[in-house]
């Protein structure tokens, strides 16, 4: 069969979008392997679906899959895609838009500059919701990395995200690092693992080994975790900018109980079609 779908990216982080609100079409985890093949096929950091909502106070269900074929529950960064998608392709009018993720619902509203503004609720610390082994919430766990003692934040932003303070990261080990964080017993279903280096109180760089994919050119959920992190560690202030490789996003955070709102842009690359 053919299928239709878009070539989107936000800061760099790409992704394959692909309606199943107007169309049908299953694709197993090899099937998305194999689409996100940069060489051998589409290539993408992530696989973003539209979908049907399971409930009626939703406008959508949005699914997302990382290039190695595994479902997670949240991307912010295809959030803001998901919602320039639906709106080019006329699957809505709104320019407020609810979808439902595996993580927890989202509110999208595309601005007048063109740039998405992303409700990303509020972030949360308890262990099992991380989720991490560990026996209480804290600021500063201390994990032990092939014998070596490596201390960070944990938080979930309806995904799960380790966060390391570093002096640059330009010098973080994002690869060597990275993937042993990840993949560490103590985070059961993995973990994104964001290097942080602190410029001033009202902006970070950031760079991000994602789960599943290896490091990224963004990461939106990575930045709102990372800003929680140094906000709720007294750090920060409430807006900050977090710089990443792939460009800018503008992160706000009120507080405990309160939800992480992101904005940043979203931009198509090409439409295609394939046949699978």
């Amino acid at each position: 069969m053919m299928l239709h779908f878009t070539k989107m990216h936000g800061l760099g982080n790409d992704f394959m979008v692909v309606d199943l609100v107007t169309q049908r079409a299953r694709l197993d985890s090899e099937r998305i392997r194999a689409l996100a093949d940069r060489r051998f096929g589409i290539g993408f950091d992530q696989l973003l679906l539209v979908e049907p909502p399971l409930r009626p106070d939703m406008d959508f269900r949005y699914r997302i899959f990382n290039a190695d074929g595994s479902e997670v529950e949240n991307c912010g960064n295809g959030a803001r895609c998901f919602a320039r998608f639906v709106l080019d392709q006329k699957l809505t009018a709104k320019r407020e838009i609810a979808v439902q993720t595996a993580g927890g619902n989202l509110l999208l509203k595309v601005v007048d500059d063109g740039r998405v503004r992303v409700d990303m609720g509020a972030p949360r610390f308890a262990p099992a919701d991380i989720p991490l082994t560990a026996d209480a919430p804290a600021h500063d766990y201390a994990l032990d990395v092939d014998g070596e003692t490596v201390h960070l934040d944990a938080l979930s932003m309806g995904n799960p995200h380790a966060v390391i303070d570093v002096d640059s990261v330009d010098h973080a080990p994002v690869a060597t690092l990275g993937p042993r964080i990840e993949a560490h017993p103590r985070f059961p279903r993995r973990v994104n693992v964001g290097f942080m280096e602190i410029v001033s109180r009202q902006s970070v760089r950031l760079r991000v080994f994602e789960r599943g994919v290896g490091e990224t050119l963004a990461c939106g959920t990575g930045a709102c975790a990372a800003v929680v992190s140094g906000i709720r560690r007294g750090l920060l202030d409430q807006h900050v900018d977090v710089t990443l490789p792939g460009g800018t996003l503008s992160i706000e955070w009120a507080g405990p109980e309160h939800p992480v709102i992101m904005t940043g842009p979203a931009e198509r690359v090409f439409d295609g079609r394939i046949v699978i």
